[in-house]
């Protein structure tokens, strides 16, 4: 599949982007937040892959990617559950397995809690939970100001493989990073970090993910300088279905780092 097969359907009201690939059950794959970030620059190099088993669904968030981004609108984890949910309705899909990268974790946990009946198993990757310490990598996703430096320099945060950082990947990411509005959905997500001391930020709490019923496999970088490895933690020891794996020498870019790993949890996990 092609960058530029990207196609459009309107979901709660945003024109909404979105791959899809391949047939069997369906398999949607949702990105994380920082600049620049859509549907393609976490997922592109395994819808292919990934659609020779499943119906793969790869959608741009709203207020990320080439989704809508609409002053006055309030973006929060209902919101982008529920545009998810709008989005799967105008697709014609009912039920879904779902693997959610870093933020996307956070908007398929919104999906396990709110939409339950939606949700058949969830993955969870390098996402947040708890109460954690601002890292650089999302100090650094806030202060950030569109260029091809400072991009190159933030995605430097992100993988433990600095060779993973290719002038494609950073083009690509500044070019969505420059669109309208698209750095503001960013900030509303994320805490300013504060000019002095420790900036606090505050994921689902500890309550909430104890209600998730799907099955639930968290995977998480050990040496991820973005989501701490905490967080995975967290999450395995509060909901009640799930199982952890850590990938050594892997940052944030779990799926790109560890590319053959994650594609054998993902298989038997999801098909079993």
């Amino acid at each position: 599949m092609k960058e530029s097969e990207r196609k459009f359907i309107q979901a709660a009201d945003h024109k909404t982007g979105y791959y899809r690939a391949g047939s069997g059950n369906p398999l949607v794959l949702l990105h994380g937040s920082g600049p620049g970030v859509s549907g393609w620059t976490n997922w592109g190099g395994l819808i292919d892959e990934l659609s020779a088993d499943y119906d793969v669904i790869v959608p741009d968030i709203a207020g990320f990617g080439f989704t809508e981004f609409k002053e006055g609108t309030q973006y929060d984890i209902k919101f982008w559950t529920n545009h998810l949910v709008k989005f799967l309705d105008a697709i014609g899909v009912d039920k879904v397995s779902l693997v959610g990268n870093s933020f996307g974790g956070a908007v398929g946990i919104g999906l396990a809690l709110f939409n339950p009946e939606r949700l058949d198993k969830l993955v969870l990757l390098g996402t947040p939970a708890g109460t954690f310490e601002q890292t650089k990598g999302l100090a650094g996703a806030w202060l950030y100001e569109p260029s091809i430096e400072n991009m190159r320099s933030l995605m430097e945060l992100f993988p433990y493989n600095k060779s993973l950082i290719t002038d494609e990947l950073v083009q690509s990411r500044y070019e969505a990073s420059a669109r309208p509005g698209a750095q503001g959905a960013l900030r509303k997500l994320l805490p300013k970090p504060a000019e002095e001391g420790v900036t606090m930020v505050k994921a689902f709490p500890v309550k909430a993910i104890q209600h998730i019923t799907a099955p639930t496999l968290v995977l998480h970088g050990r040496e991820d300088h973005v989501v701490p490895l905490q967080c995975g933690y967290t999450l395995v020891e509060n909901i009640p279905g799930a199982d952890l794996f850590v990938f050594g020498q892997c940052g944030h870019w779990v799926q790109t780092e560890q590319r053959e790993k994650f594609l054998a949890c993902i298989r038997n996990f999801v098909s079993k």
